[in-house]
């Protein structure tokens, strides 16, 4: 690969697309930290930064595939379009509707396992048990967040989404984002 390194982008764009693939595997290694970079300003609900990592990967070698010359646009200008659109498309994809229960959901104890599996033989005494500690559990919850946080858990629970809490808050989606993950990481302790 190092025989490439004194080949403009743009050529290498040119032999990648004429089927080189020495030179596709040079532009991806190159343009890797680009990918590295763009991606930890993001957050993708529900995935790993691995999986946000791979999605800017896909975006490059699209930009690879893609790129015209004949623009006039330089190759680094063009990848690093490709590659936060790969990943912005991938975000707003893992916020639909149809992926909340994955992103929302809750771990729970090995002893809320256990009662999940005795729901249908349950008694109302256990039944009305189990309402007060979770009861119980949400309050210790609620001690622990801040007030951002309460108003975050408030607004999901009165059924708002990420854009419209964040709208109503008067903040960033990755502010509710953020606040979402902190709360997720309370309520496992």
């Amino acid at each position: 690969m190092q025989r490439f390194e004194n080949e403009t982008d743009e050529a290498m764009v040119r032999l990648a697309q004429e089927g080189n693939e020495e030179a596709v595997d040079y532009l991806l290694t190159k343009y890797k930290p680009l990918v590295l970079k763009l991606s930890r300003a993001r957050f993708l609900a529900g995935g790993e930064k691995e999986d946000l990592i791979q999605e800017g990967m896909i975006g490059l070698y699209k930009a690879v595939r893609d790129y015209n010359t004949d623009t006039g646009a330089r190759f680094s200008t063009f990848a690093a379009l490709c590659i936060d659109r790969q990943m912005l498309h991938a975000i707003e994809a893992s916020l639909r509707e149809k992926n909340q229960p994955l992103n929302n959901s809750v771990s729970l104890t090995d002893e809320e396992w256990e009662l999940a599996g005795e729901v249908p033989s349950l008694s109302p005494e256990s039944i009305v048990v189990g309402q007060t500690a979770f009861s119980e559990r949400i309050a210790r919850l609620r001690e622990s967040l801040s007030p951002m946080e309460n108003s975050v858990l408030d607004l999901y629970l009165d059924g708002h989404g990420y854009k419209e809490i964040a709208r109503i808050l008067r903040k960033e989606p990755k502010a509710i984002d953020n606040a979402f993950q902190r709360i997720r990481k309370k309520s496992r302790l």
